[in-house]
């Protein structure tokens, strides 16, 4: 799939990720006015994309540099800046990676469907819990807070994260598919 993605073409995905990053990174899960934040998205789209690990790492930049600048001079709140902040590394690094394995077994058929939605559930729920658990041990917020009422209490997190990551990677699978298969008949036309 990805041999069939032109260098313009990949230079297309990668500034509309890059983009996509920029309008929505300020806002963690929405609002009334604004889109969630669709960095996960970004990553594991990325990985199936654009697979090369030079771009993982400017994704990764561009992140910590919208986050210091949300902080700076956005008035965005720093409390999530902690030790832990240096796990999102492995944490956009395992989106990434899903989005790499899937494109290594993409196929425009429905049978590959199932890989499709396993790389996404799979890569999306160990990005939080790379995320979660690392914020929990290392930002000294929960010192007398046992892992059973931690995990009570993030549970409520995971609908909106992993739905919004979802809803913008399906979004993009669906732009893929129509894409694919209407731009191959309009260039015979």
């Amino acid at each position: 799939m990805n041999q069939t993605i032109a260098r313009s073409g990949q230079t297309s995905i990668a500034l509309l990720l890059a983009l996509l990053m920029v309008a929505t990174r300020f806002h963690h899960f929405g609002s009334a006015t604004y889109f969630p934040d669709a960095s996960l998205a970004v990553f594991f789209l990325g990985g199936f994309f654009l697979r090369r690990p030079a771009l993982l790492a400017c994704y990764l930049a561009e992140a910590a540099l919208i986050d210091y600048l949300a902080i700076t001079l956005g008035g965005v709140s720093d409390w999530c800046v902690t030790p832990a902040y240096a796990f999102l590394i492995p944490t956009y690094a395992s989106l990434w990676l899903g989005g790499v394995w899937y494109a290594n077994r993409h196929r425009m058929e429905w049978l590959a469907l199932a890989p499709f939605v396993g790389a996404v559930a799979l890569s999306v729920s160990v990005a939080f819990l790379i995320s979660n658990a690392s914020f929990y041990l290392l930002s000294g917020y929960f010192p007398e807070m046992s892992w059973v009422e931690y995990a009570s209490r993030v549970a409520k997190y995971f609908p909106p994260y992993a739905s919004g990551a979802a809803a913008y990677i399906v979004l993009a699978a669906g732009l893929h598919v129509l894409v694919t298969l209407v731009g191959p008949r309009s260039q015979r036309a």
